[in-house]
């Protein structure tokens, strides 16, 4: 599953994309102008941006150029141009890979596929730590004071969505988008559930807690213990 933001003028577009992206298990933004995206990739750094290159207020390849100054986040760019040269041209500036419309969602998916590997294997692996916690994404290990945790899949992602955020507080409506894939304003009955099974393989409560803290009207966040 990956973060995926689209950056789309038009909105069938864009719904199409977030449709069938969805379909697959990815979580998606997206923005319809070229300074929504950029504030969006900012705010919420994303692991694959979808980029179109007729914006209504900037030109894409002049986005990308933006992008690539703050963030290393691959970049497909999704276009109806198919000029060899522009294509080449914008390769050379940053992009990762270049997809002309119309095209397969199948297509897509595995472009997404393809990229998310090349940045894998480009950047140093470094396990997460908060406190005595150490998490392995690539394992999909989590080891509290020495012992490895009993996690479920969801229970592991949620736990690690959280760690990479240590001492940020995150709401539930974003741990229902982000760790199983549902629109914001979803039912976070299945938070609750989850942050409570958590909570007790983590050897603590609500009412006690020692790094999984509620904060009442707002999310939680993972710390350290004291």
């Amino acid at each position: 599953m990956a973060d995926v933001l689209i950056i789309e003028d038009d909105a069938n577009i864009r719904t199409a994309l977030v449709r069938a992206l969805s379909a697959r298990e990815h979580s998606t933004m997206t923005a319809p102008t070229a300074f929504d995206g950029l504030q969006m990739l900012v705010a919420h750094p994303p692991d694959v941006v979808l980029l179109d290159l007729g914006l209504p207020d900037l030109d894409g390849a002049s986005l990308l150029a933006m992008v690539r100054a703050v963030s290393d986040v691959a970049v497909i760019v999704v276009s109806a141009r198919d000029d060899g040269p522009e294509i080449v041209a914008l390769l050379d500036a940053g992009a990762d890979d270049y997809l002309v419309k119309p095209f397969a969602a199948d297509q897509l998916e595995a472009r997404i596929r393809a990229v998310l590997r090349r940045s894998e294997t480009s950047r140093p692996h470094v396990p997460l730590v908060v406190g005595p916690l150490v998490i392995d994404s690539r394992s999909r290990t989590a080891v509290l004071d020495g012992a490895l945790l009993e996690l479920s899949p969801k229970e592991f992602d949620l736990l690690c969505y959280l760690a990479e955020r240590p001492g940020e507080v995150v709401a539930k409506r974003e741990l229902l988008a982000k760790v199983w894939n549902q629109p914001y304003g979803g039912a976070d009955k299945t938070v609750d559930v989850h942050l409570h099974w958590l909570r007790r393989k983590l050897g603590e409560n609500a009412d006690q807690p020692r790094m999984l803290h509620r904060v009442r009207g707002v999310g939680v966040k993972l710390v350290p213990p004291p």
